[in-house]
Parts: structure tokens; sequence; C-alpha cells
């Protein structure tokens, strides 16, 4: 496909994009689409945001929940799950997305799985193996990752739009799990303290790891052999998941628009830019040294767009 309309890149010259520097990373990759989808995206990801931290805001700082706001919670995403499925506009922002998804012809899937995935945090505080966590992935990372494959993929018609050429889920699945196991270790420390944990009962049983080894090495303490020994692990998670998300984004290319082939790009881009950082056997696995500056941000998509353009 050739790449011949540059349209999308104005934005890079604009004095906004250094605003959306630490933005997330989906965010930051749709902002190279046409007005209306990158719309559709922020209301979409907000909504599913609003579920996320209706439950991340209750667990933080080591709160406990009660059965009974275990309950209230559950039923709470249950009726908003529900009343979207059934179209109900109950206010701005409900309407707004059940348009959204009706115009785009979005599937409700990812929403469903995502409060699936929400109710399980309500009732648990770790996953007891990595498959566990990889079935937990499905709707805290894929179905997000999904819409946002959902909305590059379709095409703009006379009478509205038509699906993508591909199986959005299976499109997002491997660069949706390598951009969340990154996540999860550029975020550690933040995520520790907290009171938040991501890594698998059984993987920290492999290497011998305590949730309170974890604790003294966010709290800012020497990393220990088993703890590294962990990170290790993860690490060859994510080098699986990074090689298959590489196999599949070069597989859908062929199928999209230079501005959603680039969009892509971006979030690989990014993404491998933080695993690059991640130093097994040296590093302390702070917010600092894992954490890429804007600038540091803004240099590595000047360098994928450039990348991109010439290819």
């Amino acid at each position: 496909m050739q790449k011949t309309d540059r349209s999308y890149l104005n934005f890079l010259a604009k004095p906004e994009f250094d605003d959306i520097l630490t933005n997330p990373i989906l965010d930051i990759a749709a902002r190279f689409w046409e007005d209306d989808r990158y719309d559709a995206f922020r209301v979409c990801y907000r909504s599913m945001r609003i579920i996320d931290d209706l439950v991340d805001d209750q667990k933080s700082g080591g709160h406990t929940l009660s059965d009974a706001e275990k309950s209230q919670f559950e039923q709470i995403i249950n009726n908003w799950t529900n009343d979207f499925s059934q179209g109900k506009r109950t206010d701005e922002f409900q309407t707004a997305l059940v348009d959204i998804k009706e115009k785009f012809q979005i599937p409700l899937w990812p929403w469903t799985r995502l409060s699936k995935a929400m109710i399980y945090d309500l009732y648990n505080d770790d996953f007891k193996s990595f498959l566990t966590f990889l079935r937990y992935s499905e709707g805290a990372a894929i179905s997000p990752a999904s819409i946002f494959m959902h909305l590059i993929g379709v095409s703009k018609t006379d009478s509205g739009y038509s699906l993508p050429g591909y199986d959005i889920r299976i499109a997002a699945r491997h660069l949706a799990l390598f951009s969340y196991i990154v996540h999860i270790m550029r975020d550690f420390q933040k995520d520790q303290l907290a009171g938040l944990n991501y890594y698998a009962t059984n993987q920290l049983n492999i290497c011998a790891v305590e949730k309170a080894d974890l604790r003294k090495v966010a709290d800012g303490g020497a990393v220990p052999k088993n703890v590294r020994k962990l990170f290790s692990q993860y690490y060859s998670f994510a080098t699986y998941y990074r090689t298959k998300a590489r196999t599949t984004i070069d597989s859908i290319l062929p199928l999209l628009e230079p501005r959603y082939q680039l969009s892509l790009e971006i979030i690989y881009s990014l993404y491998n830019q933080i695993y690059m950082r991640i130093d097994v056997e040296n590093g302390h696995f702070n917010e600092s040294e894992m954490l890429p500056s804007p600038s540091e941000v803004k240099s590595q998509i000047d360098k994928t767009v450039t990348e991109f353009n010439n290819s």
C-alpha cells in the first residue's frame, strides 16, 4: 500500500502534541486517527477505565473489601453491563457510548469480558497461576485492545462502516499481552506501594519469593536473587509475546490504511522502548528506572514515524 497522504502526521507539529506524551500509550497512538474514530476510542476507553478504576480505587492502599462491599460493587458492574447491552441511554455519557457502539458496529463482548475480569478482581487479591492471569487478561488487556483493533479496521462506506477484515480478538491478543506484561513490570513499584500485585502465586513459589520480598524491593531495598529470578521469568513471557505481536502486526498491516498502520507501530514501539529498559541482571525496578521521560517518548515516536515513512 502506497503511503502518499501523510496529513495524519500534522499532529506532530501541533503544540498540544507535547502535552500528551505522558498519556496512556493507546491514547497517544490513536491521536493519528481521524477525529471521529479518535473520539470513539476516547469514549470507549473512558467507559472501560470507569469500570476498572471502580475496583482498583477500592483495593488500592491495601483496603480489604467486606463481603457486602464486594456484592455491592459486583451489582453495580452487572447493572451497568446489562443496561449497556440493552442499549439503554441512562445519561449523556452512556448515550454517546451507545451511539458509538452502534455507529462503528463494535461488538459487546469486550465490555462483558472486562466486567468479568473486574468482578474477579473484587473477590481475589492474586492469581493462582500464570494461566489464571492470562484468562484475566482476556478482559483486562485484550478487551480494550480489541476495541482499538476494531476501530482501525472498520472501513467507511456510503451507508456507515463495514467490519474489519480480521478477527479483532486474535489481532489484539499478542500485542495486548506483550504490552500488559511490560506494563506490569514498568509499574511494579507503583503497584506494590498501592497494595496491588499482578505476579502469579505459582510463579512466586517457583522462584521462592514472598509478597513481602516484593514490597521490600518496591520500598527501595536491594533486589535479591529470587526476585531477579521472578523478573527474569516475566521478562521471558514478555519476550515470547513480543515476538508473537510482531508477527501478528505484520500480518494485518496490509489490511489497514497508513494512519492506522502507523498507530499500531507506535504502540509496539513505545512498549518495546520500555521492554528494552528492563535490566533483569542489574536493575532496581523502580519507577525512575523503568519509565521513559516525555522527551524519550517523543524521540521514540519521531524515530518510529521516520522509519515508517522510509519503509
